[in-house]
């Protein structure tokens, strides 16, 4: 495979009530009957987070879109939905917990013809952090990968919807302070696409960069009146299988030696994580009226890594259900398809199954519902 292959390979992946099947591990404090305070949820990412914005997206850029056929969407949907698994993301039982309906997208290419009173989702699949222009080496004009729907982008978009949802500028603060806003994941795309022309010490380099670009994005949504948010952290990029498969290292030394995942990967997440943290603290002590979580993607994925019969998932957890790396995209003719989806950790090469998403969903509920007790 050329390089350019493997970089669309890339993209296209990373662009890439409850009926329930299969046992999660019990979340005791969720049931205790609290009234949660949020009465919309405003949403922003890239494809972990993307319920349906990419089909819209991809078709006004004349782009093929791989999630927006079977079987995507075929666990709990019956559908593909442009959602990036097999069924619901980690924002659709956040917001089936909070008993709010599951955030519609939002974009100006979409027909619109409801309210988005209790919410809208802004997150497309393969957005950046940084402006899109920073991963355009100009050696391919005609290239439109990654698509401009950088965080900076889907934040204006954001702000044209503002004066539909209330007409005062008190009413607006009022009503952002009863919404919960979601603030990524952001970072792995701009790693990612960077894996390919640039050294691990100038991907290093964009982290302090990008961790400052969801800092400035949370404080002008605090401008707006937001006081609630959830901050996701980035996954451990060592671990998935298509990071695997095309980055594949010949000195065994550069794996993990219990879980097979590539260590320079992992503590380039592990990186963003801890700095990311430093700058919510920040935050916190900047403006102690508003309430900043952290989303821990990285440990509830390696907890599944690492104890893969816990959650009742194959052995070979570093394998995924759809598609073959190198070979097919998932939905391809000819791409394997696991009997057994909820065994699995990965649905595609990047993106998690729906039973995974369920668990770190309740991991966060967690922290947001511990947090809502201390300061009460």
């Amino acid at each position: 495979m050329t390089k350019p292959q493997l970089a669309v390979s890339l993209l296209l992946l990373l662009l890439a009530n409850l009926g329930w099947t299969r046992a999660v591990p019990a979340s005791p404090a969720l049931s205790s009957g609290r009234r949660w305070p949020y009465r919309s949820i405003f949403s922003f990412g890239n494809s972990y987070t993307d319920t349906g914005n990419n089909p819209t997206v991809f078709a006004e850029n004349d782009l093929f879109d791989p999630v927006n056929r079977p079987p995507y969407g075929s666990e709990f949907f019956r559908r593909p939905t442009g959602r990036c698994s097999n069924g619901r993301l980690i924002i659709d039982f956040i917001a089936q917990r909070l008993a709010l309906p599951l955030v519609p997208p939002y974009n100006p290419a979409l027909t619109h013809n409801g309210s988005f009173r209790q919410g809208a989702n802004f997150a497309v699949m393969a957005a950046t952090t940084l402006d899109a222009a920073r991963f355009h080496d100009g050696s391919n004009p005609g290239n439109k990968y990654p698509l401009n729907t950088s965080l900076g982008v889907q934040l204006e978009w954001f702000e044209s919807l503002k004066p539909l949802l209330c007409a005062t500028t008190p009413g607006r603060e009022k009503f952002f302070g009863r919404s919960l806003f979601i603030l990524g994941e952001f970072g792995v795309n701009d790693y990612h696409l960077s894996f390919e022309n640039k050294s691990m010490n100038e991907i290093i380099s964009l982290v302090p960069e990008v961790i400052g670009a969801i800092s400035i994005a949370i404080e002008r949504l605090i401008t707006h009146g937001a006081k609630s948010f959830l901050v996701p952290g980035t996954i451990p990029s060592g671990c998935v299988p298509q990071i695997l498969h095309y980055l594949t290292k010949d000195d065994p030394a550069e794996y993990n030696s219990t879980t097979g995942c590539l260590n320079v990967y992992n503590k380039l997440g592990m990186d963003h994580n801890q700095l990311l943290q430093e700058a919510l603290e920040k935050l916190r002590d900047r403006y102690p009226g508003v309430t900043i979580i952290y989303g821990d993607l990285f440990s509830p994925m390696m907890e599944m890594v690492e104890s893969p019969a816990k959650f009742g998932f194959v052995k070979d957890v570093l394998t995924m259900c759809c598609g073959k790396p190198g070979a097919f995209l998932c939905g391809d003719d000819g791409a394997n398809l696991c009997e057994e989806p909820s065994a699995r950790l990965f649905w595609d090469d990047i993106h998690l199954t729906e039973t995974a998403y369920h668990y770190i969903a309740n991991r966060w509920l967690r922290s947001m519902y511990s947090t809502a007790t201390e300061s009460s």
